[in-house]
């Protein structure tokens, strides 16, 4: 699509803001505008479709993460408002089609990727249930009426959806006595399927809300997962939001606030660890037996992120201890090589890096030589092509995944922008 008036003006602006730095103007030029150039397609019900890259489905969490780094634009530009409350109304009713499912197609034509043993519905690309496909929506729902104050989009189908998401948590703070929600891929790793006959392992009543699937579409090992619990705490604070002062539904709010509650006071009951090392730290996963899993993965939500989700600030010292963890050799998942050190995930090759969790270290970070390193980073690890990748070796960087990864390059575009705003590269 022909890119909006902000959006050109700002990749204007950005020649003389970055003009002593050619390297990060072009890939710049490239990242923040690739979501609108390459996945987006509005279609003649005025919703729009956005793909994730370089496959042919919409994520729930994928495209709105796509675009949130244009909200800063959205207040003074007619054609990004349009972009945006088509991308909600489109997401919303994916919802009411199917709360479970975490990617759809643009049509119901029945593609997918895989003959999943699970409730099947020809709009359905996958259905992994993942906390994060409802919290993201939501989310940026949220930050849309702040920057625009227009609460048109919470309109009958926006509050029943909130309904039905509310109602969906609260089933899986008890997965398995009240869950109808199974899922098995035959032929697969097992990070694709779930364990013990399609409910994945046993849980214990926490007050945390129960996930299938992380936001890298892997499987859950222990089903509460600490950083999506984490971002549903800060959407469900939106919604007491949104409930007070657009619908002023004084019993929606009640609800919202106590689900919060609840899933708050689990995550610090039963999500914490008491590291010997670090300290107390947020654990990635546990089953509220006793059981953790102690690492992080470079998708968003992720335990480095709880800052950028808004749950707690920098400056919190569970978060700091976490951080020190993460970012260490003691996270199975940090790797370091020649060009890079960072984040990566299980979902790609072991040893690999990705652009996601350089970013959100800098996006989460208030040390400005970290900064300058993950920036110096990030301009020696995008393979040559000005765009970031899902994953990348760090001893040899033109050996990567995807190299077209729309979220990527938006978060990419997104640290810039902040940095641009604040003046960094003066």
């Amino acid at each position: 699509m022909k890119l909006p008036h902000s959006v050109s003006q700002l990749l204007m602006e950005a020649k003389t803001t970055l003009s002593e730095h050619p390297k990060l103007l072009d890939m710049f030029t490239k990242c923040y505008p690739n979501t609108l150039e390459t996945t987006v397609k509005l279609l003649d019900d005025q919703t729009a479709f956005v793909i994730t890259g370089d496959i042919p489905a919409m994520w729930l969490r994928d495209s709105s993460a796509q675009v949130r780094h244009y909200m800063p634009l959205v207040a003074e530009d007619k054609e990004l408002q349009l972009l945006v409350e088509g991308l909600i109304r489109r997401q919303i009713a994916y919802i009411h089609i199917d709360p479970y499912a975490n990617a759809f197609n643009e049509e119901a034509n029945d593609n997918r990727y895989d003959q999943d043993l699970t409730e099947l519905d020809a709009w359905v690309w996958e259905r992994k249930y993942e906390i994060d496909s409802l919290c993201y929506p939501l989310q940026l729902s949220y930050l849309y009426w702040k920057e625009t104050g227009n609460a048109s989009l919470f309109d009958e189908s926006f509050r029943a959806a909130v309904t039905t998401i509310i109602s969906l948590w609260r089933t899986e703070q008890r997965h398995t006595e009240q869950s109808p929600y199974r899922f098995a891929r035959i032929d697969c790793p097992p990070s694709d399927t779930l364990r013990n006959n399609r409910m994945g392992m046993p849980v214990n009543y926490t007050g945390m809300t129960w996930s299938g699937f992380r936001p890298s579409d892997d499987a859950c090992t222990f089903g509460y997962l600490i950083p999506s619990n984490m971002f549903a705490v800060v959407v469900l604070r939106y919604v007491e939001e949104i409930a007070a002062e657009v619908w002023a539904d004084a019993e929606l709010v009640r609800l919202a606030a106590e689900l919060r509650e609840e899933i708050d006071f689990g995550i610090q009951t039963y999500g914490t660890f008491l590291h010997p090392k670090y300290g107390k730290i947020y654990a990635y996963e546990t089953d509220g037996f006793g059981n953790y899993i102690l690492m992080d993965d470079a998708n968003v939500p992720s335990l480095l992120s709880i800052p950028y989700l808004g749950y707690a600030d920098e400056s919190d010292p569970i978060y700091r201890n976490t951080r020190r963890f993460v970012l260490s050799e003691d996270n199975p998942y940090y790797h370091e090589g020649k060009y890079a050190k960072g984040i990566g995930s299980p979902h790609t090759p072991p040893g690999f890096i990705w652009p996601i969790s350089l970013a959100m270290q800098a996006l989460t970070s208030r040390d400005d030589a970290e900064i300058r390193e993950l920036l110096d980073m990030l301009q020696r690890t995008d393979g040559d092509t000005g765009y970031m990748h899902e994953g990348f070796d760090p001893n040899n960087p033109t050996n990567y995944t995807r190299p077209w990864f729309a979220w990527a390059n938006s978060l990419f575009g997104e640290l810039l922008h902040r940095l641009m705003l604040r003046g960094f590269f003066k």
